[in-house]
């Protein structure tokens, strides 16, 4: 993963602060890797990579190599098996298995995305998160633990009105007394810009609706940008990370980019993870340098529930099984305007 840039004085604007927490969670996959130069907006937050579009009602026990609990394994096609990827080197406990083990498991919970009901969605409307989230505090002496904290963002269905985010991490003392135009106001919401040209790293509702539901396609879409001198092939991970961070896509949508997520080297599942709110499942991870991200799913409905970033060796970015990032999704839905919540 790219370092966080160094800090640059004694007190950071709210917007530079966020960028350096937003750069930290959209680097994933992308050992000694430089984005290629992209137009992007203001990313608005973490990724909480693979969401399904709302409550799932179809139950499987997404135990890999397993058949669902009380009904047969879903009758779809898989992707072709990744080439396996350098073992990493888990803390106890959470030793990952096989790779065919991560393909069988994005199946299954593509299977189950599939199937989630197709909603009207209207342009007028918005994409509403909420979720809990942590991530390091930038320092002059480095990155620290941050702290657990909820966030809640509003963004325009087409990206054609301007959003909204409520993050009350956003504020200090130094942003209410300064009065900095376009800035936080003192409860911690922050005006977003209109997106009128979404793309793979800032998407729309309406522009996931757009992309192919097809996995090869989806997969060649996502090798499709220019590659720069030090691009790998896991590059996608964080892609789709992109694409799924903070937003809702179409069940087809979601399908595909899970099972395009399969054919990633190195891809691997971990029997038991924890989500920012506690919660226990399953997840779908992928290490870079001493890193893992793993994106973790409920091991019965197969919903999405969190992210979290583990230390995987002794090193600068801390010691082994730290988690240095966190996330959980506590709600997802469409509503009619910035601030309704379902």
């Amino acid at each position: 993963m790219n370092g966080i840039p160094e800090h640059d004085g004694p007190a950071l604007p709210a917007d530079r602060r966020q960028l350096l927490r937003d750069h930290l969670m959209n680097e994933i996959g992308t050992e000694n890797v430089e984005a290629p130069v992209r137009p992007r907006r203001r990313r608005l937050g973490w990724v909480a990579l693979p969401a399904l579009a709302g409550a799932l009602s179809l139950a499987v026990v997404l135990t890999p190599g397993e058949e669902p609990a009380g009904r047969g394994s879903p009758t779809v096609a898989g992707p072709t098996a990744p080439t396996a990827g350098p073992a990493s080197s888990a803390p106890s406990g959470t030793a990952p298995v096989t790779p065919s083990a991560a393909v069988q498991l994005l199946d299954r919970i593509a299977a189950v995305a599939a199937s989630g009901p197709v909603r009207k969605v209207e342009n007028n409307q918005f994409v509403y998160v909420m979720s809990v989230v942590k991530y390091p505090d930038q320092t002059p002496d480095g990155p620290v633990p941050g702290a657990l904290h909820e966030r809640q963002v509003w963004l325009s269905v087409d990206g054609s009105r301007p959003g909204r985010l409520l993050d009350r991490t956003l504020v200090d003392a130094a942003d209410v007394k300064a009065g900095r135009p376009g800035g936080p106001a003192p409860d911690g919401t922050l005006p977003l810009d209109t997106n009128p040209s979404p793309n793979l790293h800032s998407p729309t509702y309406r522009y996931l609706a757009g992309l192919p539901t097809d996995p090869d396609e989806m997969f060649a879409l996502l090798n499709s940008e220019p590659h720069g001198e030090r691009w790998t092939d896991q590059r996608p991970f964080g892609t789709i990370g992109d694409l799924l961070g903070e937003q809702i896509a179409p069940p087809a949508v979601a399908a595909a980019l899970y099972r395009a997520a399969a054919k990633i080297p190195g891809v691997e599942v971990i029997r038991d993870s924890v989500d920012a709110a506690g919660r226990h499942g399953v997840a779908v991870g992928l290490s870079s340098q001493d890193v893992r991200v793993e994106w973790i799913f409920d091991r019965n409905t197969g919903e999405f529930l969190g992210e979290r970033r583990v230390v995987l060796r002794d090193g600068l970015q801390g010691k082994a099984g730290d988690v240095i990032a966190e996330t959980a999704v506590l709600a997802r839905a469409i509503v009619d305007a910035p601030g309704d919540r379902p």
